[in-house]
């Protein structure tokens, strides 16, 4: 049974359903912040959870190919050594549910911090969209829209 879903499940199938599975999250954040599903399953560690399974099990996929995991500290050294390291398709996989995980924690925290600040949902959804899109620059749309709406600005939230 295990190595049935070891062999289902490889690197672009994994990708097909890490981006597959984390829309319907971004969709309940955009269109359904207020709801208790939102609260239940978007911005707690559900999603984390499920997207640290994916991703220990790319880790597990990665070590049993003999994959070089001390190569990755040469993306440290230059601009070309973090480009070779994105030819391989198991580092490229691991960075891709990283990225996801992070947008989609700074896309919940978005959504918990502007129903703190009473702001609409519809004028958050733009920066959400853009979060999950492109996601620092989603996370700057929102603290403008913050600064805007509480007519602050506060380094620290």
């Amino acid at each position: 049974m295990i190595e049935q879903i070891y062999n289902f499940f490889s690197i672009e199938m994994l990708y097909f359903w890490v981006n597959l599975g984390i829309l319907p999250f971004w969709l309940i954040l955009i269109f359904f912040p207020n709801s208790y599903i939102c609260r239940f399953f978007v911005t707690s560690i559900f999603p984390i959870f499920i997207l640290s399974g994916a991703y220990v099990f790319m880790l597990y996929k990665s070590f049993l190919g003999s994959y070089n995991f001390i190569g990755n500290f040469n993306l440290y050294v230059g601009i070309s050594h973090l480009l070779d390291l994105f030819s391989d398709k198991s580092f490229l996989m691991l960075f891709w549910i990283h990225f996801i995980s992070i947008n989609l924690f700074v896309g919940g925290w978005i959504v918990r911090d502007s129903q703190k600040f009473g702001i609409n949902k519809i004028l958050t959804a733009f920066p959400l969209i853009i979060t999950y899109l492109i996601g620092p620059i989603g996370l700057f749309l929102y603290w403008v829209l913050k600064i805007f709406h509480s007519k602050s600005i506060s380094l620290y939230d």
